[in-house]
């Protein structure tokens, strides 16, 4: 089990059928029921509200593969896991997008999430208290394009964490849209950012999704670039280091082209980029944390 990630506790008895308070009508969540809903969440509850706040928005596969793993057929997976969303939709602390993965006939597993209204208020409250209170939106629906980049910047966190089990490694931080001064009045705005530990060794990553919609040679090489002066100028990101830079494409042509981009642009480059396709990106991560 990964550090991002707590030991799954039990639903502790709350079935999807419990009723939420006369006044937690879909118009207003009041305060009444988000305390009601608040004193109900299970362990696992919050470990999917923490995930959704960290990712902003993932599916049901997703959820499922972090957190319902640990049952004992794929059949308890699935029952356990729809019974959890229907029950976290119910009381408004997930939102179903309105747009499905993968087409209809999937049930929640084909469904993106999002925190709700309620979700974002419990998880404010658990913040304030903990004294590490942050930012929560609560997403409109995106568009198709939108929310597949989303999805996949998520799907690689999820195989991250399925690797670390496997492997032994953490994901010890995976930040969505994190911004970072570039040294110049600007802001250098990676994908992702993943932090990831083996024993004493820690990888640092700046991650850019590319799914074929930005133009070769003029958008990604501009957004290469700008990692490339960031590193020339001796500029320095999270934790003190340079985070390298993963290009995870969607194809097997793309990966090509943008390998090619990055094998004519100036040096530190071939060190500083590494370029996989998604189906490989976060095995590719683990690779070289173990190197």
């Amino acid at each position: 089990m990964t550090a991002a990630l707590r030991p799954l506790a039990s639903e502790g008895g709350v079935q999807a059928s419990a009723r939420r308070p006369a006044n937690g009508s879909r118009r207003r969540a009041g305060k009444a029921h988000v305390e009601w809903v608040h004193d109900r969440l299970t362990g696992r509850d919050w470990q999917i509200i923490e995930a959704l706040a960290r990712l902003r928005v993932a599916s049901g596969e997703h959820l499922e593969r972090l957190f319902f793993s640990s049952l004992s057929s794929p059949r308890s997976r699935v029952a356990s896991r729809s019974r959890a969303l229907r029950r976290l939709t119910a009381w408004r602390v997930l939102v179903p997008l309105e747009r499905r993965v993968g087409g209809a006939g999937r049930g929640s597993s084909g469904s993106a999430f999002a925190l709700d209204s309620v979700g974002q208020k419990v998880l404010l409250a658990r913040q304030l208290a903990d004294g590490t209170a942050g930012r929560v939106r609560r997403p409109s629906t995106p568009s198709d394009r939108t929310l597949k980049h989303a999805l996949a910047v998520s799907d690689l966190y999820v195989n991250l964490v399925e690797l670390g089990r496997v492997y032994g490694f953490t994901v010890d931080e995976y930040r969505v849209e994190p911004r970072w001064p570039d040294g110049q009045g600007g802001q250098l705005g990676p994908d992702a950012y993943a932090r990831l530990s083996l024993g004493a060794v820690v990888d640092h990553w700046w991650t850019e999704v590319d799914r074929a919609t930005e133009d070769l040679e003029t958008t990604l090489r501009r957004k290469l670039m700008a990692y490339l002066d960031f590193a020339r100028r001796g500029q320095l990101g999270p934790s003190g280091v340079v985070p390298r830079v993963l290009v995870s494409c969607s194809t097997e042509a793309r990966r090509k082209a943008v390998d090619g981009l990055v094998s004519h642009l100036p040096p530190p480059a071939g060190e500083l980029f590494a370029v996989t396709h998604a189906e490989r990106s976060a095995q590719f991560l683990s690779e070289v944390l173990k190197e």
